[in-house]
């Protein structure tokens, strides 16, 4: 067995990887699917479609590199994380399209759940911020909203799961309902320090406990996948979510390492090792990884909207026809022309978490084109990881010495130049940008023995570039005080209604059957 597969489910595309055992990519397949928009600020995906393409694209893989399944020692999974599926256990059905991260519908129920006091509470037991975000709320909609969905919940005929719960039963035909501990540590509902779902979080987002899956380890044999998938079982040997997936394929396994993943949002995960810190300045206390029942932490700064800003000039402006074309255009021009582009499409995470701010471009003149709103896109990017940063150092106490960077958009030099320049910093680039689905990678391989151990997997890590500072301190000074202008203006453009930002009742079909209420 001379190969270990990555399904890497995304916000936007399913793809799958083919790792050799040095770490080498063999073949890559790659599908996008459907986003869908009910309401303003509702984001939907058919959980079929995910399905659908993500074991397409393994079949792909495999036949691009033409090697069989029997070929592949393991299969890891990386998925969108806090994206939320209820599914029928009987038939395998899902109750209604998955509600994506990016959904802010939630809000109020949020804003009820601070308002009465929890907000203490969930952060103190799963190091998470009380937002719209995560996969409680979502839960909870969903059962309030969906036709019989709580009581069927109550009687254990429903099973809740993240995308990688959702692949893992259609990979075993059902046989097995199971997450991650990276995964349930986003979901509201799970203890980071005591390792279980918690009866208390559950009561209070009246989540019934016969809905969630198993936890286990990131790194372990959870089944094997079923004859009809791959055409032979092959072991299901890795689980994390997509951020913790590219902390540990960048190898950032010691206290202190960080990366930054360009995604379609952009991920700062610093690794703390086995002590959860409490972050003072608005970041994430969440799951790193975790091996042979150790738990290891992480500090997390999560920015909704980074890479999906081109998709966005691409897709609705139109003023793009591919996402590398951004870079040629913003290189037209020396600076942004005075205009800042904060993408605060679903609002803004951290540090700053108002589920009310929305996509902002400020300081426009008659002189601005769109090469300048190409480079104030990506310019907008690297501002939200300086900010990032800056809490970060701030609870950590570490002094960022070198990021590294990864995902799609970290393929731009532009931007990654630009980042060392604001941060001060180096940024280094690996020779592998799919850090994410290495990781995954990695971890399947660890559990059925493929590779060794961690310091073996180590030793395959390679640098393709090094960027480094190049911008005067008072240049730096009089971009980020714009930027700080503009994020003010982006910040409570929607205000919170009476009625969970919704009076909408979804159906069993996940068909909406009336209009969400306008913001008061």
């Amino acid at each position: 067995m001379r190969f270990v597969l990555a399904l890497d489910q995304g916000t936007t595309s399913s793809r799958a990887i083919l790792f050799d055992k040095s770490g080498q990519i063999q073949s890559v397949a790659q599908k996008e699917f459907e986003q869908i928009y009910p309401n303003p600020g509702w984001v939907e995906h058919n959980p079929d479609e995910i399905w659908s393409t993500q074991i397409g694209t393994a079949s792909e893989a495999l036949g691009r590199a033409g090697v069989s399944a029997s070929d592949v020692a393991a299969v890891g999974i990386t998925n969108q994380r806090e994206t939320t599926i209820i599914w029928d256990r009987e038939t395998g059905e899902p109750i209604h399209n998955a509600i994506v991260w990016q959904d802010r519908r939630t809000s109020g129920i949020c804003d009820r759940l601070k308002d009465q006091g929890h907000l203490d509470l969930f952060q103190e037991k799963t190091g998470l911020i009380l937002d719209a975000y995560f996969s409680g709320t979502k839960i909870k909609w969903l059962l309030d909203n969906v036709d019989g969905a709580r009581k069927r919940a109550e009687n254990g005929e429903l099973a809740f799961g993240t995308v990688d719960s959702w692949l893992v039963w259609n990979l075993t035909g059902g046989s097995r309902h199971v997450t991650d501990a990276t995964n349930a540590s986003r979901t509201l509902l799970y203890n980071i320090h005591e390792g279980e779902w918690d009866d208390e979080l559950l009561d209070i987002l009246d989540v019934p406990r016969p809905l969630l899956p198993e936890v286990e380890d990131s790194s372990a044999v959870y089944g094997e996948t079923k004859v009809d998938a791959f055409g032979t079982s092959v072991p299901i040997g890795g689980i994390a979510g997509d951020q913790q997936a590219a902390l540990f394929g960048q190898m950032c396994t010691s206290p202190g390492l960080g990366k930054n993943t360009y995604g379609t949002g952009a991920f700062m995960v610093q690794n703390t090792g086995q002590e959860a810190v409490t972050s003072e300045n608005n970041l994430l206390t969440t799951i790193g990884y975790q091996l042979d029942d150790t738990t290891y932490y992480a500090l997390e700064g999560s920015i909704f909207v980074a890479g999906a800003v081109v998709q966005w000039l691409r897709d609705e402006l139109q003023i793009i026809r591919d996402a590398p074309e951004v870079e040629k255009l913003a290189r037209k021009v020396d600076d942004n022309g005075g205009a800042y582009f904060v993408p605060a499409f679903t609002g803004l995470g951290a540090p700053h978490w108002d589920q009310y701010a929305r996509g902002t471009i400020v300081g426009l003149t008659r002189g601005v084109n769109r090469n300048h709103l190409a480079r104030a896109a990506i310019e907008g990017m690297a501002y939200q990881v300086a900010d990032v940063i800056d809490a970060m150092e701030a609870d950590s106490g570490i002094k960022t010495r070198e990021l590294r960077a990864d995902g799609g958009a970290a393929a731009n030099d532009l931007l990654l130049q630009f980042q060392s320049d604001i941060l001060d910093v180096p940024v280094i680039r690996p020779e592998t940008l799919e850090t994410t689905a290495l990781g995954a990678a990695y971890l399947a391989g660890l559990a059925v023995g493929f590779w060794e151990s961690q310091s073996e997997i180590k030793d395959q890590w390679e640098l393709d570039k090094r960027f480094t500072p190049s911008m005067s301190p008072d240049r730096v000074e009089t971009l980020r005080t714009g930027w700080s202008k503009a994020v003010e203006r982006a910040r409570a453009w929607e205000f919170p209604d009476d009625s969970e930002s919704s009076q909408t009742t979804a159906g069993e079909n996940g068909t909406t059957e009336e209009t969400a209420a306008s913001p008061s």
